[in-house]
């Protein structure tokens, strides 16, 4: 059994989509963890906020495989392919973590992790103790260092009904 992280990013209909990823993750993977979901501004262009989050689970899926049932995911959100790499997005679902794997080609670990607040610091939150494959530093205290650098995420709450947890406290 593989612990896998991936981050959830919307700001098409957001509460929508998060709602139907939350319930379809929570529907195929075991021991489901949310950290905070946060609305942030959109980054690279002009457009709605967006909603941004981290999920840990377990599967038995590889990486390969689980990229592509997350891939599957988005499309069901109505996700379009071939849009700016900067645009709105119904659903956003990159997998961050597999294991401790080291796999450049797959973009494991994600870089997203040391570029943008709204993915370290909620992975912060669900994998505080656990450190970077690559740089050996804990997630949090990477996060620790990117706050003296940045302004504060906005914490808001979802009215899912999904069985799920979501971490309450923040780790930073």
């Amino acid at each position: 059994m593989a612990q896998v992280y991936v981050s959830l990013g919307s700001n098409i209909e957001p509460e929508q989509h998060f709602c139907a990823c939350l319930q379809a993750l929570s529907e195929n993977f075991k021991d489901l963890h949310c950290s905070t979901i946060y609305r942030t501004a959109a980054v690279g262009f002009k457009g709605e906020p967006f909603l941004n989050a981290v999920v840990g689970f377990q599967t038995e899926l590889t990486s390969v495989e689980l990229k592509a049932w997350l891939r599957q995911l988005e499309e069901q959100q109505g996700r379009e392919r071939g849009a700016l790499k900067f645009s709105a997005r119904t659903l956003d679902v990159d997998l961050l973590l597999y294991n401790d794997t080291v796999e450049p080609v797959q973009k494991l670990p994600h870089p997203d992790i040391l570029t943008y607040r709204f993915v370290l610091q909620p992975l912060a939150e669900l994998a505080p103790t656990q450190n970077h494959p690559v740089l050996g530093k804990t997630f949090s205290a990477l996060a620790a260092k990117q706050l003296e650098l940045t302004e504060a995420l906005e914490p808001i709450r979802l009215d899912c009904v999904v069985q799920w947890q979501i971490n309450e406290q923040s780790a930073l």
